[in-house]
């Protein structure tokens, strides 16, 4: 089994927003990635990362929540074309892994026509929901034709302990990471936004934009126990972190 980290986007947002004590005013840039699974059974598409369309076009894509989190980003620099320097079109993947449903993780689930898609159902509830738009939800970002096959709680998606789905609500109430046990590399955890910064782990502090604050932090608990015993946890927005790790055709096994 391969795991691929790609390219999903990058955004400028306000520092403050995930370390606590930083000034208003600073700023800071967020890499947003996608992670591909070559599992025996199925291409394993984890996150789909922005829309190419919030490049060229924000404030149509993403109206005033372009303000708040910035594109600063090509888009080369996004999932599609980070496929297909892997030889991979949206065809070739199987299986879509939602961690959630904010534009800046599912932005391109619309051109995955052919996969089965999984989040968790209380994301789906949460994304459906009236006033779901004022919560960080675009419809457009998010919807896609085959609808979602939902769980609601630890979900192992080839039943083989390879690729386990753990919720973790906190930031969203459906907000899911994914476990993926490698035989070379060891274990990675997919944290995406449930732990956007190693920094949160660290000092076990949720980022403002949380939906719930006391659950984000049993997240991070949750997540810093994983560390302490080994797995690798790959945080959704870590500059520091992703300028280390292996990319595009630099695989983990």
């Amino acid at each position: 089994m391969k795991m691929h980290f790609l390219e999903g986007g990058r955004l400028r947002m306000r520092r403050s927003i995930f370390v606590a004590g930083a000034p208003k005013d600073e700023t800071i840039e967020l890499p947003v990635h996608a992670t591909l699974v070559r599992h025996p059974q199925a291409n394993v598409l984890f996150d789909t990362g922005c829309s190419p369309e919030a490049a060229t076009d924000p404030q149509a894509r993403w109206g005033g929540l372009s303000k708040v989190m910035s594109p600063i980003f090509a888009p080369e620099q996004t999932v599609l074309r980070q496929l297909k320097t892997l030889g991979l079109t949206p065809e070739d993947i199987d299986v879509v892994i939602c961690s959630h449903l904010h534009p800046d993780h599912c932005g391109c689930n619309e051109y995955f026509r052919r996969a089965t898609f999984l989040c968790h159902e209380a994301e789906v509830a949460a994304a459906k929901a009236e006033g779901a738009e004022n919560q960080g939800y675009l419809r457009i970002e998010w919807e896609q034709p085959q609808g979602f096959q939902t769980f609601n709680a630890e979900h192992d998606v080839f039943g083989d302990g390879r690729i386990i789905l753990l919720p973790m609500p906190g930031h969203t109430p459906g907000m899911t990471v994914a476990r993926v046990v490698l035989q070379k590399d060891g274990t990675f955890v997919l944290a995406s936004d449930s732990a956007p910064l190693q920094t949160n782990i660290d000092q076990e502090i949720a980022p403002k934009n949380t939906w719930n604050m006391d659950l984000a932090a049993a997240a991070l608990a949750r997540l810093k126990a994983l560390r302490d015993r080994g797995d690798t946890i790959i945080s959704g927005h870590d500059d520091a972190q992703w300028r280390t790790l292996r990319k595009g055709l630099d695989f983990y096994e």
